[in-house]
């Protein structure tokens, strides 16, 4: 039997203020925006190429915002990601090189932690290819 993450809670504050970020800051795609009932709103994005989602909202977790400090995405290239994040205007901590791999680290405006790691073949086949 397979088991599959497909959606992770990010606690925030603002919704629309974190929809502004995951989306225009990041690229993330807005799948889905909706107000199911009093209370409720449900919003999920996607990071580009992932099959795991996020979501945020209102009425939706007991998650303190700021909370969420775990959430770490596999790039092709260090680099290149630190360098999008700089552009987009997101204050972000690396490259840090560990033999396991390149890191670049932020946060999102309610400082949910994000860690975005190169796998230490990408970088060896970057290496090789240059």
């Amino acid at each position: 039997m397979d088991w599959k993450i497909e959606l992770i809670f990010v606690p925030v504050t603002d919704v629309d203020r974190a929809k502004a970020f995951y989306v225009d800051a990041l690229g993330f795609s807005a799948d889905h925006d909706a107000s199911p009932g009093d209370g409720v709103r449900f919003v999920q994005c996607t990071p580009p190429g992932s099959a795991c989602s996020i979501a945020f909202g209102t009425g939706l977790t007991e998650m303190a915002p700021g909370s969420q400090n775990g959430i770490q995405v596999v790039v092709p290239d260090a680099d290149a990601a630190l360098a999008r994040l700089e552009a987009a205007g997101v204050a972000a901590e690396g490259v840090l090189d560990l033999d396991w791999g390149r890191f670049v680290s932020f946060a999102d405006p309610d400082g949910n932690r994000w860690t975005l790691q190169e796998l230490p073949d990408y970088a060896a086949a970057r290496r090789a290819a240059d």
